[in-house]
């Protein structure tokens, strides 16, 4: 048996599937055997049992840090890992495809950045969005993310004068910040540049905020739950965070405003009706403010 078949039979376990589903999610990429068996409601020793394995298969690292053991995909093993999770890697069939995004956003953005910077950018946002749960509509997520990441380097380059730019953010990406941003696209057009993200970014936008906001005339749009990231907090004028604690890095230079909301998702339309009209009085009032001239 080879190590990609190792790995594939290795991970296929349903226990250990979802233990490295939820390391792939972690920010920084890497869990202790406490925070696992807390999320997934199992038992320290079922779960120190299967991070073993995984070891022992060369899927995970182990590393001890004080009182703490780490555990991280080895290096080298993630494309085979979110392969072997349903994931498409760039290393199998779907290379093209991802070669193609690279190839489409250089041509894009020709004269601001090198093709190996579009691909770096490329390569870390499919990645992220792999973490977060990008499933079958990752391809298309990755170009959309990368774009933006990259259209955010490239204001903060530009002279200052162009559109405000204003990034919400929340944990999950799903609800509150997704609400915001569409009701601000829709007053302000063209003004704003609206940008969202999460700290913890949930794999879709849940359902019910499409529908309450579809109930005002307002569109989501293609839009999708995005991990939030330094270059995107850079470029923003204005930062407005929703429960998202100190997630958010600090900038000088750039206003942040925090909004105390309750977050939407899992809620019934009717709450969510409610949280969606403060939410909507908060932006024409934040619209407003943006409008005054400078003193």
């Amino acid at each position: 048996m080879n190590l990609a078949q190792r790995v594939s039979a290795t991970v296929s376990e349903p226990t250990r599937a979802a233990l490295l589903r939820l390391i792939l999610r972690e920010r920084d990429g890497r869990s202790t055997v406490t925070r696992l068996a807390d999320e997934l409601g199992l038992r320290q020793p079922t779960i120190t049992h299967h991070a073993r394995l995984l070891v022992e298969a060369g899927v995970l690292d182990r590393r001890p840090e004080g009182r703490r053991v780490w555990y991280s995909v080895a290096p080298g093993q993630l494309d085979r890992v979110l392969e072997a999770l349903g994931v498409p890697s760039t290393t199998g069939p779907e290379a093209a495809v991802f070669a193609r995004i690279v190839d489409d956003l250089a041509v894009r953005f020709a004269g601001t950045f090198s093709h190996e910077t579009v691909e770096r950018f490329v390569d870390e946002s499919r990645q992220l969005l792999a973490r977060a749960g990008g499933g079958t509509r990752l391809a298309s997520r990755t170009a959309a993310f990368s774009a933006q990441r990259l259209a955010a380097v490239a204001a903060r380059q530009q002279e200052p004068g162009g559109a405000l730019a204003v990034l919400f953010v929340c944990v999950q990406n799903a609800g509150r910040s997704q609400m915001a941003a569409a009701l601000l696209r829709q007053l302000a057009g063209d003004r704003v540049h609206v940008r969202t993200a999460g700290s913890e970014p949930a794999g879709a936008v849940a359902s019910v905020i499409a529908a309450a906001l579809e109930e005002v005339g307002v569109s989501l749009g293609g839009e999708f739950p995005k991990p939030l990231t330094d270059e995107v907090v850079r470029a923003a004028d204005l930062v407005i965070t929703m429960g998202c604690g100190d997630a958010c890095p600090v900038y000088p230079g750039t206003r942040y405003l925090d909004w105390e909301l309750e977050d939407p998702v899992g809620k019934p339309l009717e709450e969510v009706r409610r949280i969606r009209d403060d939410i909507d009085r908060r932006v024409r009032e934040l619209l407003a403010t943006l409008a005054e001239p400078a003193s």
